[in-house]
């Protein structure tokens, strides 16, 4: 697979004006919160954010479609004949961009016949911006500097980590019994809670170890974070089948339960 079509620089450009414009946003005093169908909220953040990254996308690639979570998508008669496809979260974490916690994200994945090749998200409260591109490895770059700093494979530190309790990811805003079960089936653990993408980046970074996600998510909430992790060599894992991975533009877009690991 070639994939030296893909301009890194303009994606993380685009995905860093996109925070930019959020963070003007959530910086206000008050702004409109919407009710969606799905009881989620949506607010001007995620509009604005969406409709940039869309525009440029467009621009910059008009021969790839989008799925988002704001747009309208097309019907899966036309989108199970995608080669490639972006799949966009332009606001991952709105109940903690409303909470003001800083918690949220914006994710850019692109898939390849439903297999996540690349990954884009950034951490607008941070300016940190984590990408990967298939066999290119991963990277982190912060906002205002020129070049990215490669992420070591979690291999690469084996020997020389200081031994410690199993660190376990939990979302800040959706938790059941079902994973609070998996949790203590682990045994000892040490258990964060944190909220949107950014606990895949942890686990990327080795400060986590596993994300057990047994709730529904979208496959935007995930494509851009597994990219990177998969460049990792671990991934977003079925959950009673940590064989295999999770796959994108299905019939439905919405994730079966799943399991987050580098290993």
């Amino acid at each position: 697979m070639n994939l030296q079509f893909l301009n890194s620089r303009k994606i993380i450009s685009t995905i860093e004006i996109a925070s930019q414009i959020i963070l003007q946003i959530y910086h206000r005093h008050d702004f409109g919160i919407e009710i969606k169908q799905d009881k989620s909220p949506l607010t001007e953040a995620d509009k604005k954010a969406n409709e940039y990254i869309c525009n440029q996308l467009t621009i910059l690639y008009p021969d790839i479609p989008i799925i988002s979570e704001e747009n309208k998508n097309a019907e899966y008669s036309v989108r199970s004949k995608y080669k490639y496809a972006w799949l966009i979260d332009p606001l991952d974490g709105t109940k903690e961009f409303i909470n003001k916690n800083g918690e949220f994200t914006v994710n850019i994945g692109l898939i390849h016949f439903g297999v996540p090749v690349a990954g884009f998200v950034n951490i607008p409260c941070s300016g940190i911006t984590y990408w990967s591109i298939k066999d290119c490895g991963a990277w982190k770059k912060n906002y205002n500097e020129d070049d990215s700093v490669m992420i070591e494979r979690f291999d690469s530190y084996d020997g020389c980590l200081e031994k410690r309790k199993t660190i376990v990811l939990a979302s800040r805003s959706h938790m059941n019994d079902e994973t609070v079960q998996y949790i203590e089936k682990l045994g000892e653990v040490e258990l964060k809670n944190v909220g949107s993408s950014i606990k895949l980046m942890w686990i990327a970074e080795n400060k986590a170890d596993i994300y057990p996600r047994i709730a529904p998510t979208m496959e935007w909430d995930t494509c851009a974070s597994d990219a990177i992790l998969r460049e990792l060599g671990g991934g977003c894992m079925m959950y009673g089948n940590e064989d295999e991975y999770l796959i994108y533009n299905k019939e439905s877009l919405l994730n079966p339960s799943f399991i987050a690991r580098l290993h």
